[in-house]
């Protein structure tokens, strides 16, 4: 599966360079001219290469935005700076990785490529060990294998399409599930289905989860985003 990638850089020629560049190599590409549309279109995204100065919030803030909001997207930032204050400011703000410009196609698509492959090994190692048949959210066992929610001798029918959303949280554990992740998850498709479908599964998987589903434990809302899972 293609990674999606979102380029956030306000010079518009560096830009597309950028853009061609992961296009040529068969990722999907988004792009972002400035701080507020780089936040408005992270959401779902596998990697972001952030430019350092931009207008309306720098990278900076992009970057401690989004780790605010939860999201665990890996972040490469692209800057003329070569500081080591900026640097080290990059990291502690969340960053994968921080390239120095001007720097060759060759080594931007090579840093690119080695942070997937340590995202991805990362999350099928997370899956593996946290989708089984039986697992204990809070006080709860959910059974997939029996389509059930057990609280002592209290059994709750869980169905398909919510056991679905759970399973692909429980992927992510910790980290933001968007809704048209869940869309594509669950339903296979955005076609058909909108973000409010996903919000009323969503309060389904609540009302059988939580002990009260309007202050939820677990099932936690990141606004403008979509939910992640906190056991």
């Amino acid at each position: 599966m293609s990674a999606r990638i979102l380029v956030a850089e306000d010079d518009a020629a560096l830009r597309l360079g950028v853009e061609q560049a992961l296009r040529s190599q068969g990722y999907e590409v988004i792009v972002a001219s400035h701080g507020d549309e780089a936040l408005a279109r992270v959401a779902g995204c596998d990697l972001v290469v952030l430019d350092v100065a931009m207008p309306k919030r720098s990278g900076f803030e992009v970057c401690r935005e989004i780790r605010a909001r939860g999201l665990q997207v890996p972040v490469l930032f692209l800057t003329v700076r070569n500081d080591e204050v900026d640097r080290v400011l990059a990291f502690e703000l969340g960053a994968d990785d921080y390239i120095t410009k001007p720097f060759s196609v060759r080594e931007l698509l090579a840093r690119v490529a080695a942070i997937l492959r340590r995202t991805r090994t990362a999350v099928k190692g997370q899956a593996a060990a946290a989708v089984a048949s039986r697992v204990r959210i809070g006080e709860r066992e959910v059974d997939f294998d029996g389509f059930v929610v057990k609280l002592g001798k209290k059994e709750t029918p869980l169905a398909p399409k919510e056991a679905a959303m759970l399973k692909l949280l429980l992927e992510r554990e910790g980290r933001v599930v968007s809704r048209e992740e869940f869309l594509k998850s669950a339903w296979g498709s955005t076609l058909f289905s909108g973000p409010r479908t996903v919000d009323t599964h969503m309060g389904r998987l609540r009302a059988k989860l939580e002990d009260d589903p309007e202050s939820p434990k677990h099932l936690l809302t990141v606004h403008g985003v979509g939910y992640r899972l906190v056991r």
